[in-house]
């Protein structure tokens, strides 16, 4: 039996591609086409149907990398061919083996409406179910020339203006033909049938059932003449599939899918085109296939098509109205999650629902996230607070260390926030209903005796067009069949509420969800995460000194600007362009967008400030911080006071001391601090012996996915660049400048003493021309600490400093935003950052018996893929370091870091809209409602991870307050914000986020 199995195998890997699979198509008769070449970027549809053509055959080359070519094909249907179903193949020079990231196009017909997206494994165009013969066809083809960039190899592909102008591709076949239904479904029989025998070695009974059938289809088949024995054929095999599954069988639910990256290895502008080509492809396929459900995420790809291809969009809200075209997800795109500060990933989920909301009526509860790159602890409490209670991933199945140990789960956030999540065990999201795949789902499925649902993203993604009507026939054989799980079609929001219901008390994992894969995203392409940063801080100051200018002067609130600005920098946070794993074309664009958003953005602030306080120059500055400075409470203008008085002189051996009675900093003559010592708890900072500022440099060619990885044998080598080209000081300003070079690249420092917070603050401008290195800056510390905090969204989350299990080893590259802190009792350090994420912590023990404790902020890489260029050039970073610093100074100070004030200062101070009595109670936004009502909004969460009582205050009239959701709905009311006389009494938990609403009276 083992052998005939085989056998079978052996013949039918032959038999069902060579004969049976070609005689779905028994007759062709050849399309002419013509061709128009745009000149630069895409054209409107109407411009390209009415340009003028020139002849092209099949085999002819075509399509400059980037280009858009417009082709038309047209032929007549043969009489004979009446009653016939009959298609167009256009074959536009595809490889069928790449699904995606290659030559695509989309059919429109003359009037201009769309068809349907031509791709590698879908290139056919229906042209009549049943001919009458002599029809006359006539199709327009927008045929994007998109490069294939291949993998890993170093090459100029990745942007027009270094991609050349050599054709990419040759069209193949271009022809009308016949298509045999039957033999078509033989084919889908055939396969189903034959990846099922493969996959059950378990059921000798039923593969023999399968292995007899197969072989009796094949034996009345008549390779001369296929298509006229298909339907003896299919007889053979009609009651091998009647069998039904048994009922405890495994459940795989379906749901219809295309992962489209916002960009990747294209830029931003060809995302707009492939998910049009994927939606006309899909809105066609559900008018063929009732039972077929497709979803779609990302509002921005919505809002694309909509903006873009009104003519598509128009087919996919009848298909949403229907039910079938499913909006996912409820955020704005699919976004990085680690690196985007707290109100950015709020906004992700205000724009994204809300525009579902407007445009379609729906409000996601399920987060969609397959592709994300690990999940931040603060992230559950966002989803809660933004109507959410579901996550589905796929990526976490990437990890190379430790095998994640469910499929579905509750997740905890860092203030206890769970969410119901869910990783389909099919481990892929573009699962194509092979046999291999369900039967991987039921097999690797965790939660066995518990639960005996997952579900599985189906169809080709990236430009490979989505499902196809081969995998919709699959999964139909597959809904009840002997022997394989069970597939239906479904909704993810149907699917959560029924795997939900299904297991009501799942295990609980609590922190982070560390991807143990593409640790490198935190550092690469540095000047797009710095763009990040700012554009997140200048538009937390466009809100509040507007909303403030609103109320107090009653000057205009710029509603559109903020809302068009945040969905710009939202849609930069996607996970392949903020992680700086796209094409060199993305950042090309992305570091002009972020000089836009800045100059529109300073000039909304500092026009808002001057009606606040008078366009003069003045001695007032403004303070957005969520903290007071110097004596200037947050979110107000006053007078600044200096900062406390600080020496520099010489020290005894060469380099500078720094002294400013609260710190004292000892720099040598190499630039390196060998001593911070605190005054107030007198006490060393360093560890004897260690040098801190010290810039470290390593080789760093990961395994593969070179933007993506760092793997950790990069620590095997390194570099201390000790050498110094100049040291010297600055009376005037208090400062050490420090230069170096080493390499091609040179670097210089500013060190400054500051005395508020009291800490050394350090500047540091590299000009970087290295190829696959690891830029590190090393703080060695003298603390004992089993581990450490880093900031995240809505508070911090702690990461050990040992590696006691191999989960805590995976974790040797983790993230952070604005700082780390370490900490024994009674004292700590921290770190704090104006741009950089990525950074590691590891500990020794020394000979004296103490523990070294060394925090390293990652600078730069050199990776030459995608982008062979990757952050070459000028780049400035700022950090802190700041010993004796408690929890609450490293927020204070990761605050003071990032937010500027605006110069010239302004002639009036200006009180701030709130205050706030405790310091742990922080401020995430001030703005003015969204609905245009004129409410004040405000959204605090507790900052230090302790229970914490604050009185706020408003500074205006108000005729009461509401608690809300981050789409601004009031909630039933809690006891987390009660009324009191002078203001509102808050009661938070640790990181409890909140949002208030503040009515004021009309006119």
């Amino acid at each position: 039996m083992h052998d005939d199995r085989r056998l079978i195998e052996a013949r039918l890997a032959r038999v069902l591609p060579e004969r049976i699979a070609p005689a779905i198509y028994p007759e062709s008769v050849p399309l002419t086409a013509s061709i128009w070449v745009a000149p630069d970027e895409p054209v409107p549809v109407a411009e390209g149907i009415a340009a003028p053509r020139t002849p092209i055959r099949s085999g002819a080359q075509w399509g400059a990398p980037w280009g858009t070519s417009w082709l038309t094909v047209e032929g007549t249907v043969p009489a004979e061919w009446a009653g016939r179903t009959v298609e167009a193949i256009i074959d536009l020079g595809f490889d069928p083996n790449m699904t995606g990231f290659q030559c695509e196009g989309l059919v429109y017909r003359p009037d201009g409406s769309p068809v349907k997206g031509l791709h590698p494994r879908s290139q056919w165009v229906r042209v009549a179910d049943r001919a009458a013969g002599g029809e006359h066809v006539l199709l327009h083809v927008e045929a994007a020339s998109n490069p294939t960039i291949p993998f890993f190899v170093p090459n100029d592909l990745g942007d027009k203006l270094t991609a050349g102008s050599d054709p990419q591709y040759r069209l193949g076949r271009m022809d009308l033909v016949v298509f045999d239904e039957e033999v078509w479904q033989l084919v889908q029989d055939l396969e189903v049938l034959g990846e099922l025998m493969h996959e059950m070695p378990e059921d000798p009974a039923r593969r023999y059932d399968i292995v007899r059938a197969i072989e009796r289809a094949l034996d009345a088949i008549d390779l001369q003449d296929v298509n006229a024995t298909a339907v003896a054929a299919r007889a053979c095999l009609a009651d091998a599939l009647a069998k039904p599954a048994i009922p405890s069988a495994h459940t795989v639910s379906a749901v219809g899918h295309a992962h489209i990256d916002s960009a990747w290895l294209w830029p931003l502008r060809e995302t707009v085109r492939k998910v049009a080509r994927t939606a006309a492809n899909m809105t066609a396929l559900l008018a063929e296939e009732p039972d077929f459900v497709f979803a779609m995420s990302q509002a921005a790809q919505y809002d694309f098509i909509k903006r873009h291809r009104p003519e598509v969009y128009e087919k996919v809200k009848g298909a949403v109205a229907e039910g079938r075209f499913v909006p996912t997800g409820g955020m704005w795109v699919e976004a990085d999650t680690n690196m985007p500060g707290s109100e950015a990933m709020a906004r992700q989920f205000v724009h994204g629902k809300r525009f579902f909301l407007e445009e379609f009526g729906i409000e996601n509860q399920e987060v969609w996230l397959p592709d994300t790159f690990g999940f931040a602890a603060g992230l559950p409490q966002i989803i809660k607070a933004a109507g959410g209670k579901w996550l589905l991933t796929q990526k976490i199945s990437w990890s190379q260390i430790n095998q994640f140990p469910h499929h579905t789960f509750l997740w905890e956030g860092i203030d206890g926030t769970r969410i119901f999540t869910h990783f389909p065990p099919v481990d892929t999201y573009n699962c194509t209903m092979h046999g291999r795949e369900i039967a991987h789902a039921a097999r690797n499925f965790k939660e066995k005796g518990h639960a005996s649902m997952s579900l599985a993203p189906t169809g080709f993604g990236d430009g490979g067009g989505g499902t196809t009507r081969e995998m919709v026939a699959k999964a139909a054989r597959l809904r009840s069949l002997e022997g394989s799980p069970k597939v239906v079609w479904d909704r993810p929001a149907d699917f959560f509420a029924k795997a939900e219901a299904e297991y009501p008390d799942p295990a609980v994992w609590v922190g982070e969800l560390y991807l143990e894969l593409h640790r490198a995203t935190l550092t690469s392409q540095a000047k797009t995460k710095q763009g990040n940063r700012r554009s997140e801080h200048l538009l937390r100051e466009a809100e509040l000194w507007a909303a403030t200018a609103a109320v107090r002067k009653d000057v205009e609130y710029p509603y559109e600007a903020l809302d068009r600005i945040w969905k710009t920098v939202l849609l930069n946070q996607f996970h392949d362009i903020l992680p700086g794993s796209a094409i060199a074309w993305v950042y090309r664009e992305a570091a002009k967008t972020y000089a836009e958003v800045a100059e529109e953005l300073t000039a909304i602030i500092e026009g808002a400030q001057w009606a606040l306080g008078g366009a003069a120059e003045g001695p007032n500055v403004f303070n957005p911080a969520p903290h007071s400075w110097w004596s200037i409470p947050a979110g107000a203008a006053g007078p600044e006071s200096a900062d406390r008085p600080c020496s520099v002189t010489e020290r005894e051996g060469g380099g500078f001391v720094f002294d400013n009675s609260l710190l004292r900093v000892e720099v040598d003559a190499r630039g390196l601090v060998v001593s911070a010592y605190d005054l107030e708890s007198r006490r060393e900072t360093l560890p004897p012996g260690a040098v801190a500022n010290l810039l470290q440099l390593h080789p760093d060619l990961p395994n593969s996915w070179d933007a993506w990885d760092v793997d950790l044998f990069y620590r095997n080598r390194v570099v201390d660049l000790t050498e110094v080209d100049f040291i010297a000081a600055e009376p005037d300003s208090g400062a050490v400048r420090i230069g170096r070079s080493f390499g091609s690249s040179t670097v210089e420092q500013i060190l400054t003493l500051r005395a508020d917070p009291p800490g050394l603050d350090i500047e540091t401008r590299v000009d970087w021309h290295e190829t696959e290195k690891f830029l590190k800056l090393a703080f060695p510390l003298d603390l004992h600490a089993d581990r450490y905090a880093a900031e995240t969204q809505f508070g911090h989350l702690y990461r050990p400093t040992h590696t006691n299990t191999s989960w805590e080893y995976a974790k040797f590259e983790a993230c952070n935003h604005r700082f780390v802190h370490l900490a024994e009792p009674g004292w700590g350090v921290a770190l704090v950052n104006d741009s950089t994420y990525g950074h590691d912590v590891t500990r020794t023990v020394r000979a004296d018996g103490g523990t070294t404790t060394t925090v390293r902020a990652s600078l730069l890489r050199a990776p030459r893929f995608p982008d062979p260029h990757t952050d070459q050039g000028p780049h400035e970073f700022r950090h802190a370091l700041l010993p004796g610093a408690s929890l609450g100074d490293a927020v204070r100070a990761g605050y003071r870091i990032n937010l500027t004030t605006p110069r010239p200062g302004v002639a009036e101070p200006v009180e701030p809209l709130f205050t706030i009595d405790n310091d742990a109670v922080v401020t995430s936004a001030v703005k003015l409602a969204d609905d245009g009502t004129g409410d004040v909004i405000l959204r605090v969460y507790e900052s230090h991870g302790g229970r914490a009582t604050a009185l706020v205050t408003p500074g205006f009239p108000t005729t009461g307050f509401e608690p809300c959701d981050l789409l601004e709905r009031t909630v039933p009311q809690h006891i987390s914000a009660v009324q009191e006389d002078t203001g509102i009494r808050l009661h938070l938990r640790p990181f409890q986020l909140l949002t208030l609403r503040f009515a004021r009276p009309s006119g």
